[in-house]
């Protein structure tokens, strides 16, 4: 019986390559020492976050001086969409009760005036929720202020992220050398790889840490030799962290869409068990359909791509059974008519639904990518408004500079150009269906190199790479994936066993030499070079300055009754809201249909319009005030034809100021530029309007109330 169980433990030689019972004997350490490894690269990882999490907090301190400024400054530092996020944070903290707060956040008329619109449903604001309450019941009120709670769980959340990083290099390459080098180039290319410190309440930087940690997850559930329990236990962790990815972030249907198609790609040249991919296409429709049911079924998301994509292709497997059967040939054409059935079914389910729903909020997200990528020219304002914004644009090259100072984009697409080429020869050997010994011992190592995690991997990296290079904002995607991919390139026995045996230089002994001095010779290098810089960022202090904002913000507050209602830009706006607690005309969370037209409206302040229609316009919308921008109404950041002015000139059909071109049909305005023209105080202006603030940067009109 004894002699029965050892033979059962012995490993079983390799049909192709009788060596690698020896190499496994030299690869594997025993038990103590892999304890050992755990530990320490456990340790590091833990302390990796915590620097980090700690970095970008002194980076915010000292760029702002945020723990002397007043705490009016403090808010209208959240900029933008930031501001109108932690506005409902605030709205939770000083509400008399947590039901009281909920109430107003279900049934909330001062986002959008004369509507009650519900926050739950309409934003992805369980963050704020959660958060309130934890600060309400936890006992710190009186060491802790809200925004410091707030800021702090943010910034805790990156220590989430870089550890996240560190763990899916280190699954992927097998040692945690390879997860420091993730961590280290996540750091020091940080301008390029996370924009928390600046942007903190951004619905981003809530979801990304859950992202990454979804993605590793997934990687370690594609690797072989799973026990049953370690596979339930990882599928939890993949739909914990889906779940709560897409609670944060109103983008998480588009991000889950690319991730689908990463599986589908891999599973059509079967490269991922089916069985793993069955159960991620699932996992990613249920958790999406949770988050719908706490969004109290939110529409866009039943009309979201991913659900109709993800049910379509579970149902084009159930009508072609026998997919992955056959000769190259006939596979191809099974691949081909595969392919055709799933987009076809996705367009027709996803018509279906939005037809049954009446859904047109994510209209301009498509009619944005029609322009963008050249299926004919628009006039739509809003997607103009996208256009136009450098976020949108493509990824500038000064970003490859910056990654390449670091070392970190040389190695990336050094590992990108032998992992794809291994992908093409193992995905033709897949459809070739080939058993021939001699060609199976040829293709081997390629599939060594290729194992389903690191596939996996590789074609997210070059989806959200593909992201990234067509829309700048989204490259945050991407940098970090890229530390993690090039990590584990440079640490992989895999990838330089295949660069040695190609130049007949293969030893088990200099490939573990290679796979340990790259990443430390690139740490080093690092470390000299980017050290200095950082400390050097750690000490330069500056102060938050904005004496215009602060001043209109105090006057709101002094000067107009609490249910005023105010129009303006929804940057703007939103800093209002956050400040002063009145009651909006419009705001920048722009996915839904009735705001976008709301927002254009609201706008022709800004265009040639009579004082008349102005006026008319903002009394429908109930407004008291209105602040005009001379930042907006004279700006000169965007070439014409994108500045604000030049959009709504367009969308009305009116020639743009200034000299060049414009297009045929246009024609001239019978009326002057209405923020212009208020400010000479005409009659026909003055029946309408009377100001009643003003500094070097606003201009606050208060609108007659006529019979």
């Amino acid at each position: 019986l004894y002699q029965h169980l050892k033979k059962t433990k012995q490993k079983k030689p390799h049909p192709t390559n009788p060596k690698l019972n020896q190499e496994h004997n030299y690869h594997t350490g025993g038990k103590p020492w892999n304890i050992l490894s755990i530990t320490v690269g456990g340790i590091v990882a833990i302390s990796l976050g915590l620097l980090t999490s700690v970095y970008v907090a002194t980076l915010h301190e000292n760029d702002l001086w945020f723990s002397n400024i007043k705490e009016v400054e403090r808010e209208i530092s959240f900029r933008t969409e930031c501001g109108l996020y932690y506005s409902y944070y605030k709205q939770m903290i000083q509400a008399a009760s947590i039901q009281q707060g909920l109430h107003g956040l279900v049934y909330d008329n001062k986002t959008e005036s004369v509507r009650t619109i519900n926050i739950l449903e309409r934003m992805n604001v369980y963050q704020e929720v959660f958060l309130s309450i934890l600060y309400r019941i936890l006992p710190i009120q009186q060491y802790l202020e809200p925004v410091y709670f707030y800021i702090y769980t943010l910034f805790g959340l990156q220590a989430v992220y870089v550890i996240a990083l560190y763990v899916t290099s280190w699954l992927l390459s097998g040692t945690w050398l390879s997860g420091l080098l993730a961590a280290c180039w996540y750091i020091t290319n940080r301008i390029d790889t996370t924009r928390v410190e600046f942007t903190i309440p951004l619905r981003e930087n809530w979801a990304l840490p859950f992202f990454a940690v979804q993605i590793a997850a997934i990687t370690y559930l594609l690797r072989t030799h799973l026990q049953p329990i370690q596979e339930r236990l990882t599928l939890m962790a993949v739909f914990i962290s889906t779940f709560l990815f897409s609670l944060t972030w109103q983008f998480n249907q588009f991000m889950m869409l690319i991730q689908a198609l990463a599986l589908f790609i891999l599973d059509c040249f079967d490269m991922l068990p089916t069985a793993k991919v069955t159960w991620l296409y699932i996992i990613q429709i249920s958790g999406l359909l949770l988050v719908c049911v706490l969004q109290f079924f939110n529409s866009m998301i039943l009309g979201s791509l991913l659900i109709s994509f993800n049910a379509s292709v579970l149902i084009a497997r159930t009508i072609q059974k026998n997919l992955k059967k056959g000769g190259l040939l006939n596979r191809l054409g099974k691949l081909i008519l595969h392919v055709l059935l799933v987009l076809c079914l996705t367009l027709l389910i996803n018509k279906f639904i939005k037809k049954i729903l009446n859904l047109e909020s994510d209209e301009h997200i498509f009619k944005f990518l029609k322009a963008k990528f050249g299926f004919g020219a628009t006039r739509d304002f809003d997607a103009n408004l996208y256009l136009c914004e450098e976020a949108f644009g493509l990824l500038p090259l000064n970003t490859f500079s910056r990654l390449s100072d670091t070392l970190l984009f040389y190695v990336y697409i050094f590992v990108l150009f032998l992992m794809t080429v291994a992908a093409v020869i193992v995905a033709f050997r897949n459809l070739s269906g080939s058993n021939q010994v001699q060609f199976m011992e040829k293709m081997e190592e390629c599939t060594i190199t290729l194992k389903p995690d690191a596939a996996y991997n590789l074609i997210h990296t070059v989806l959200f790479g593909c992201l990234a290079l067509s829309t700048m904002r989204m490259k945050y995607l991407w940098t970090s994936h890229m530390c993690v991919f090039a990590s584990f390139g440079l640490c992989s026995t895999e990838v330089w066993k295949l660069i040695l045996k190609c130049i007949h230089l293969y030893t088990s002994q200099r490939t573990h030499v290679i796979k340990y001095s790259m990443p430390i010779i690139t740490l080093l290098y690092i470390s000299y070079k980017f050290w200095p810089g950082i400390m050097d960022e750690l000490s330069e202090l500056r102060e938050f300055y904005d004496p215009d904002t602060v001043e209109l913000m105090y006057w709101i507050k002094s000067n107009t009754p609490n249910t005023a209602v105010f129009a303006g830009s929804m940057q703007l706006l939103a800093g209002v809201k956050l400040c002063t607690g009145r009651t909006l005309t419009n705001h920048p969370h722009y996915e839904d249909k009735n705001l976008r037209e709301r927002t254009k409206q609201i706008y022709q302040i800004y265009a040639k319009r009579s004082p008349e229609d102005v006026y008319r316009i903002l009394r429908s919308f109930g407004t008291d005030y209105v602040i005009l921008e001379d930042s907006i109404c004279y700006e000169r950041r965007h070439s014409r034809g994108c500045r604000l002015r030049d959009l709504l000139d367009i969308a009305n059909g009116h020639i743009m100021d200034g000299l060049g071109e414009n297009e045929p049909d246009l024609k001239p305005s019978l009326y002057a530029r209405f923020c212009e023209e208020i400010k000479k105080n005409l009659p026909s202006y003055t029946i309408h309007f009377t100001r009643v603030f003003q500094n070097k940067t606003f201009h606050v009109y208060k609108l007659a109330k006529h019979k």
